[in-house]
């Protein structure tokens, strides 16, 4: 795993196998589009699309939010990523 100087922005526990079934990226429900893959800010807890999928919330929520720490919100996908530093930091 890559160093990471951005770990004290996570806040929020990353997401339980349980929770990650009916997960959807609110953006794009709310605006028709549809998504990939999801995305779970470590920062607030906001769950978004990846950089995949048309719309890229994930990675506009951490670039507007200043919130560079995510994880997969995917079944069975288990990293922890930082855009800042482009790399996977961790798998939980």
């Amino acid at each position: 795993m890559s160093a990471c100087a951005h770990r004290d922005r996570i806040a929020v526990p990353a997401l339980a196998e349980a929770e990650k079934a009916d997960l959807v990226c609110a953006a794009c429900a709310e605006s028709g589009s549809r998504w990939l893959h999801l995305r779970q800010c470590r920062t607030c807890g906001a769950v978004l699309c990846c950089d995949d999928s048309p719309n890229r919330h994930a990675r506009a929520h951490a670039e507007g939010e200043d919130h560079p720490i995510i994880t997969s919100a995917e079944p069975r996908e288990i990293w922890t990523y930082c855009y800042l530093d482009d790399a996977v930091i961790g798998r939980r």
